[in-house]
């Protein structure tokens, strides 16, 4: 009877055993899952930032220009409806960027506000007086340096995005992720060819 009773114990330890280790697995399996996922959401508020920095200075542009391209009303009323929706869409994916559908949507009104400002600059090019204007010079210059920035912020954040992703993916991690909802993250990737490029923020 002793026995058995001493059987049972061990069995029960055993399992007991098995049980905290199995948990302490998943628990940091979750902790790590939970890390990275604050990781690419904390990048994509840098890139959130600097685009913000962006759709500050169009306003400054488009006034500036106002004065010396009366008859191209067409073109800087499509930048301005070009940036008022890329920062709305930049607002509501900074709200969640874990939300598979929000990264595309920024790139995508983002390409537009790129096309749409190339169309500026390029009109831009038959109005001398504008291109020396000094305030068009300087908001030229911050502009491209907040591309730069945008660059180098996409480029962190992707590479974050790519840990958080390869973690998820591997096992035991994916029964993690899939038993609690962790969503792939979207990697902020342009794929318009014509997008790739920063729109010409210099005058030649």
């Amino acid at each position: 009877m002793a026995t058995a009773l001493i059987a049972i114990l061990v069995v029960l330890g055993i399992v007991v055993l098995i049980a905290l280790v199995i948990g302490g697995m998943v628990a940091g399996i979750y902790n790590r899952l939970v890390t990275l996922r604050n990781e690419f959401k904390n990048q994509f508020a840098q890139i959130d930032v600097q685009l913000k920095r962006r759709h500050d200075l169009i306003p400054n542009l488009v006034e500036t220009a106002k004065g010396y391209m009366a008859h191209e009303r067409g073109t800087l009323d499509e930048v301005t409806a070009a940036r008022n929706n890329a920062a709305a869409v930049r607002q509501k994916a900074a709200a969640n960027p874990a939300d598979p559908n929000a990264v595309p949507q920024v790139v995508a009104a983002e390409g537009a506000l790129t096309q749409s400002l190339g169309r500026l600059f390029a009109v831009a090019e038959a109005y001398p007086d504008l291109k020396a204007n000094q305030t068009m010079l300087q908001l030229q210059g911050e502009l491209t340096d907040t591309e730069n920035r945008i660059s180098f912020a996409r480029q962190s954040y992707n590479e974050s995005v790519r840990v958080y992703n390869t973690q998820r993916e591997i096992f035991p991690n994916s029964l993690i992720a899939g038993m609690f909802n962790f969503a792939p993250a979207t990697p902020f990737e342009i794929t318009d060819a014509g997008e790739r490029e920063a729109p010409k923020v210099s005058f030649s």
